[in-house]
């Protein structure tokens, strides 16, 4: 079913992009391909709305931040404590929460 479906967004998106592309007005498109053009601008119409939906979110971050992190980029650092156990940290971490952390893990809690 969902293979059916990617089918035909794949397929609608192509000859959206084809018509766009053609320059040919959609009435005219539709004809040489035996579409309805009713059925054409529906599927604009989804296709349209389906791009609409799809958010990424965005965090704006100082300069100073920045250079933070990018002064620790690539890969985590291993910080290892006296009872042998260690933890991972991950570039960007926020050093007032791993030091809130430490004191915890220290006390033997």
């Amino acid at each position: 079913m969902r293979e059916r479906r990617a089918e035909l967004w794949t397929k609608w998106s192509g000859l959206l992009s084809e018509q766009s592309q053609s320059g040919q007005a959609v009435k005219t498109f539709c004809l040489e391909r035996g579409i309805r053009d009713s059925l054409f601008y529906d599927w604009k119409k989804r296709l349209r709305e389906s791009e609409m939906e799809k958010f990424v979110e965005v965090k704006v971050i100082r300069a100073e931040e920045r250079a933070q992190r990018s002064a620790f980029s690539g890969k985590p650092i291993e910080v290892r404590l006296n009872n042998g156990r260690s933890l991972m940290v991950e570039p960007g971490f926020d050093a007032s929460h791993l030091r809130a952390l430490l004191a915890v893990l220290e006390t033997g809690a």
